[in-house]
């Protein structure tokens, strides 16, 4: 019973970490931008050998 409640309470406590990790940082917005100035970069090179 015992181990059956700390163990729940370490995972919320995992999942609540992961949670706030993910949403600290910008991991995912800075990718986006990142992929975005690629296909820009793509487009442009494109364009001048049309």
């Amino acid at each position: 019973m015992i181990k059956r409640i700390f163990s729940l309470m370490f995972m919320a406590l995992f999942l609540a970490g992961t949670a706030a990790a993910v949403t600290g940082c910008n991991t995912v917005e800075g990718a986006g931008k990142d992929i975005e100035q690629g296909g820009k970069a793509i487009k442009e090179e494109a364009s001048e050998h049309k």
